[in-house]
């Protein structure tokens, strides 16, 4: 499609979705939203760009493969199961990491739940994408 009204709408759009992809990931593990909802709207951001401005120039956007994308998630979700079991604790629990800003609170809390919402929205955006490209190419 060769809409010059789409491709204006999709300069502003896209960034904002792809914003609120990772507002949805990070308030996953504490409210309602995830790795997975949050993958698949980076995928329906970058499926837009593709569709005003072609596949090409949305692959070439990436810089990483889809099929890669995908691929370094599932290592990231399944590494954060591994952490839990090196750790003598049952595999997928729930490690936490503080990191102190120096004021005397608790820190910045960095969990492996948050490690595996980061590989599952690799995973899910990656796949989509993969799809995605897939059937463009047909």
């Amino acid at each position: 499609m060769n809409s010059p009204i789409l491709q204006s709408a999709t300069r502003i759009l896209t960034p904002l979705i792809l914003l609120f992809s990772i507002y949805m990931l990070l308030r996953g593990h504490n409210e309602p939203g995830g790795g997975f909802i949050a993958g698949l709207i980076a995928a329906a951001a970058l499926i837009l760009f593709a569709m005003a401005w072609g596949a090409d120039a949305a692959q070439a956007s990436l810089r990483i493969a889809p099929a890669g994308l995908a691929a370094v998630g599932a290592l990231l979700a399944g590494a954060s199961g591994v952490a839990g079991a090196v750790l003598g604790r049952a595999p997928f629990s729930g490690l936490w990491l503080f990191v102190s800003g120096g004021d005397g609170d608790k820190g910045l809390p960095l969990s492996t739940v948050l490690l595996f919402d980061i590989g599952v929205y690799l995973t899910v955006l990656g796949s989509v994408l993969v799809l995605f490209f897939a059937l463009e190419d047909d």
